[in-house]
């Protein structure tokens, strides 16, 4: 599945995480004026008149860019999400200002000995909070909120350093695997000398 296949968005969600809380929700099927096909109403469990009785996709979008604002993305498997956000955006003549993290990619560097990094698998593994159908965007948006919590607890318990801001957990995405503690110790030695 791709935009630059002709693919589109027929769903999306997402939620406000402000501290370790989700106090806001964003969700609604919107129809792109195309049929979607069995392997898609398989996944999602969204048939196709559901689609058609959604409300048009552009006006959709300009709500959700509305929402979301200048607030940091995550996504579990950004990459993917990024395509067709940046995408249907461009339709309606509009530019994502924000930066995007991967929950997967930071799942991957923390958890190498989970089963695999998909996100039902993530969900099951650390005992999180989950509702809804997975591959439904609200609760994907949900259950990604959730793990990105807890990968921050999980940080900042094995490496003492309170709260741990987004342009941590995002830039560990890019750290290498072998490097993941030398630069989660570096970020929580900064922290520790700047509260000196």
């Amino acid at each position: 599945m791709s935009p630059e296949q002709g693919d589109r968005a027929i769903e999306i969600g997402a939620v406000r995480l402000v501290g370790d809380r989700i106090v806001d929700r964003f969700q609604s099927l919107m129809n792109p004026g195309r049929f979607i096909n069995s392997f898609i109403e398989d996944l999602t469990g969204i048939s196709n008149a559901m689609v058609q009785e959604a409300p048009p996709a552009a006006e959709i979008m300009s709500q959700f860019f509305h929402f979301i604002g200048d607030s940091p993305l995550v996504a579990h498997n950004a990459a993917f999400d990024r395509r067709f956000l940046d995408a249907e955006l461009a339709l309606i003549g509009l530019r994502r200002r924000q930066e995007m993290a991967c929950s997967l990619l930071v799942a991957r560097r923390l958890y190498p000995e989970a089963p695999n990094h998909k996100l039902q698998t993530l969900v099951h593994y650390h005992d999180l909070p989950h509702k809804g159908t997975f591959h439904r965007a609200l609760a994907d948006a949900e259950m990604t909120a959730h793990l990105w919590r807890q990968m921050g607890y999980d940080i900042a318990s094995t490496y003492g350093c309170g709260s741990v801001p987004f342009m941590i957990l995002q830039g560990l995405s890019k750290v290498s695997k072998k490097q993941v503690d030398a630069y989660l110790r570096r970020y929580a030695a900064d922290l520790g000398a700047k509260s000196r």
